[in-house]
């Protein structure tokens, strides 16, 4: 079905691109696009590797168009298919990134491991299941400085446990002997708490899932990864902030 719906596009692509007779520019592919849909914010128009075929970045989101701008796609990935690359969501990954300062890090818990020189902006939701897979490899990172936003997205009571965490005396602790061995914390929610701001944050920077996680670089990735995909991207983002 994957593979149907990849040819699908690649011939819709090549159909388009073969109408194409003159060349755009970006700029003119811009304006033209938004003559058309001028309800539509155009933030970049950028010319992918596939000749004929432009990006745009608009309302938050990546379509693409031809040379005429006689037709978009929509929900679709441009595959790099010798590299295993999924060029969209590399793109969407840099044009949603957040630099590592601008991250409201005093409304997050630490938890350092080793020296702690390399960071890790991380958004989770304490009954979010892919979050407690990521934290078992993220068990296995070592020298990092994770910074923990509670970000209750599932539901009445991921806010009630979220709250809790905060609440605890330990609060890494907390959070660990929930996420790693089940036992829920059981502090009072009666203290004050960030995460009405963290929530409005997130809504304001379309973190819409969990875990949601922002390297050194302002790198975002949806989604949790392998631990070995993790430790790459550490690596990078540190070597980019040098």
């Amino acid at each position: 079905m994957l593979m149907q719906k990849v040819a699908t596009v690649i011939l819709v692509l090549s159909l388009a691109c073969a109408a194409s007779a003159a060349v755009a520019s970006e700029a003119t592919i811009k304006a033209a696009l938004q003559k058309k849909y001028p309800d539509i914010s155009i933030e970049s128009v950028l010319k992918t590797p596939l000749a004929g075929i432009y990006e745009v970045y608009a309302n938050g989101q990546l379509i693409y168009t031809d040379e005429k701008t006689a037709y978009l796609f929509t929900n679709a990935s441009l595959i790099d298919t010798d590299k295993k690359v999924n060029l969209t969501e590399e793109r969407m990954n840099r044009l949603t990134a957040i630099r590592f300062d601008q991250l409201p890090l005093d409304l997050a818990f630490k938890k350092v491991k080793g020296k702690g020189t390399r960071k890790l902006g991380y958004f989770a939701d304490p009954n979010c299941g892919f979050c407690k897979r990521f934290e078992q490899d993220l068990a296995k990172i070592n020298d990092v400085t994770v910074y923990v936003f509670l970000y209750p997205v599932l539901g009445a009571d991921s806010l009630e446990k979220s709250k809790s965490v905060w609440c605890s005396k330990d609060r890494v602790k907390a959070w660990d002997d929930w996420m790693f061995k089940g036992i829920a914390p059981t502090a009072a929610r009666t203290c004050d708490t960030p995460i009405d701001k963290i929530l409005a944050f997130g809504r304001q920077k379309g973190i819409s899932g969990t875990p949601t996680m922002f390297f050194a670089d302002g790198m975002r990735v949806p989604g949790a990864i392998p631990v070995d995909q993790l430790e790459q991207r550490l690596v990078a983002a540190a070597k980019q902030t040098k």
